[in-house]
């Protein structure tokens, strides 16, 4: 993740997030309706892209980190630098 992201790291930013990631506005909106985010018709976000716009880039990446392991979301710490969620030393 480049530091040109780092403004929207909060809440309610889901779009510009993705927008700042992949470059372009009209592919963030695409890849959020692919995951049923975005409403087919326009940018208004789904119940889904609600619940996910509500959260903070950290509580994304550690909500993305647990569900692909399937273990507690407080054995996470969260990297800002990388916006990825690892493993608490000793919880390996």
């Amino acid at each position: 993740m480049g530091f040109q992201t780092q403004k929207y790291m909060g809440r309610n930013r889901l779009i510009d997030r993705l927008s700042e990631q992949v470059g372009d506005r009209e592919m963030a909106v695409n890849i959020l309706r692919d995951r049923g985010m975005v409403s087919k018709d326009s940018e208004e976000l789904t119940k889904k892209g609600l619940a996910r716009d509500a959260m903070t880039a950290q509580e994304r990446a550690i909500d993305r980190a647990s569900k692909g392991s399937g273990r507690n979301k407080t054995e996470y710490v969260y990297n800002p630098r990388t916006n990825r969620a690892t493993l608490k030393q000793g919880k390996v």
